[in-house]
């Protein structure tokens, strides 16, 4: 243990500075006398310190006698002054510095897109088979990255958390003359979440986030089973995020069917509360705002579990949506649309998880930008769409857990974030199957037969075709 000298020297009066001697001639007669007085010097540490620590060591006792005292005032003070100078407090535990508390993960899709069959290019004015979901469906694409994804999350403290990701397969155009590039960075999602209560069950999500309109739009595309998002939910919220303020509340007894399904392993839409409601700029992600109205959302989602009914383990969800807004598309010309057009949708869907067999529907009905013919401009026009998805859940075989599922889906509406929003017609099929030989790894399989009008105002009629598609996942 070390002792300072300090308050040591202070009692035994050497503290006082030395008056200053003449230096013997002889210099070992000096060495010698220094050596002495260090000597003498470790002489009485030693017996002060073996004093200290026989007075800390020793159970309180009465007080000595007055002579006593007198005959040794040094031990005295000195062991009295022992607590001081010993006794240590531990610090205060604290919790993990908030970068300790950071995990990043992700995931990457790579895909492979062929047209078996159908209009895979066409002439002038006339639609080709192509996808508003996955650009790399066309007649001269082979692999292809959907998206790579880094995700940053942690808390900060016990009530905020952030949540940080970007995607690294986004594209550019007009680069050497007009060519795509492929591999570009861009910010998907960037907020704090806030939680006032203790439960987490009420949070402030400050931020660019998803928008709180159609299940499947907030499903993560890592758990969703189709490849893509169907056209009449997606084109609510191309690429699903907005700059904006939410505020969520979950229930605890919904919270605890959520936790229940995503232990047994379900596909989930991600925990964005039972109720939301929201406000956003409007104009979709990473787009610059260009008129001083917001986008209004509320969205509510319940989850029955049905064991009461004698179907144990099942669990159907229920919910919907509603959206108020004024956009202004981008013009082919260059800019956007000189006035803001009415964006508004109301929604409804439904989840039954597969325990074996699933059930999942959505439909939405509203008025939105659509580009019109006849006078060459952008107008408020009627849309809807929606779809309906039968799955089921195999969970072991040869090749891992698998599930096999079937779609159907319907638009008829604009496409606001197409340049002239132009109208889409899409009538299509799609039978699939995703299994996972490893936890790391998920495969998909899927062939649709599709009538679609292209994303593309200078373009008419549906195209019709099939497509082979297949898709690798790989998370970490």
């Amino acid at each position: 243990m070390r002792v300072s000298l300090a308050p040591l020297l202070v009692v035994a009066g050497l503290s006082q500075p030395v008056a200053a001697q003449p230096a013997p001639a002889d210099p070992a007669a000096t060495i010698a006398e220094m050596q002495r007085q260090i000597a003498e010097l470790k002489a009485m540490v030693a017996e002060l310190r073996a004093a200290v620590q026989a007075g800390a060591a020793a159970p309180p006792a009465a007080s000595p006698p007055a002579a006593v005292a007198a005959a040794a005032p040094t031990v005295q003070l000195a062991a009295a002054r022992a607590p001081d100078a010993i006794v240590l407090k531990a610090p205060a535990r604290r919790g993990k510095p908030w970068y300790e508390k950071l995990t990043l993960r992700g995931y990457t899709q790579m895909r492979v897109n062929e047209i078996v069959a159908g209009a895979a290019t066409a002439p002038a004015g006339v639609s080709r088979l192509r996808s508003i979901g996955d650009n790399s469906i066309s007649d001269r694409n082979n692999f292809s990255f959907r998206r790579v994804r880094l995700i940053l999350q942690g808390d900060l403290s016990d009530h905020v958390s952030l949540y940080l990701q970007p995607d690294f397969a986004s594209a550019v155009s007009n680069q050497s003359v007009g060519e795509r590039r492929e591999g570009f960075g861009q910010l998907r999602d960037a907020y704090v979440d806030i939680f006032p209560t203790e439960d987490h069950s009420l949070r402030l999500r400050l931020g660019q986030s998803k928008v709180p309109f159609g299940w499947e739009n907030l499903q993560s595309s890592s758990a969703r089973l189709a490849l893509d998002r169907t056209d009449g939910i997606n084109t609510a919220v191309p690429t699903e995020r907005d700059l904006g303020a939410v505020l969520f509340y979950t229930p605890p007894q919904v919270q605890q069917i959520w936790n229940r399904l995503a232990s047994d392993g379900q596909k989930l839409f991600g925990n964005y509360g039972a109720f939301g409601v929201a406000l956003y700029n409007g104009q979709g992600t990473n787009r610059a705002e260009s008129n001083n109205s917001l986008m209004a959302v509320a969205m509510a989602t319940w989850p029955f579990a049905l064991d009461g009914l004698g179907l144990d383990g099942q669990v159907l969800e229920v919910g919907g949506a509603i959206m108020r807004n004024k956009v202004q598309p981008e013009l082919r010309s260059g800019g956007v649309n000189p006035t803001a057009i009415t964006d508004n949708r109301v929604g409804v869907h439904a989840m039954l998880y597969p325990q074996p067999i699933g059930f999942q529907a959505e439909w939405n009905w509203g008025t939105g930008p659509e580009f019109d013919p006849a006078t060459q401009s952008i107008k408020a026009k009627p849309l809807t769409g929606g779809y309906v998805q039968a799955m089921g859940r195999v969970r072991q075989s040869p090749l891992g857990p698998f599930m096999p599922f079937a779609r159907w889906q319907f638009y008829r509406g604009g496409f606001k974030a197409g340049l002239n929003a132009p109208r889409l017609e899409t009538d299509e099929l799609e039978l699939g199957i995703e299994f996972q030989p490893g936890v790391p790894l998920e495969f998909t399989l899927s062939y649709g037969w599709a009538r679609r009008r292209e994303a593309d105002e200078r373009r008419a009629g549906q195209a019709e075709g099939q497509v082979l598609r297949a898709q690798v996942q790989w998370n970490y």
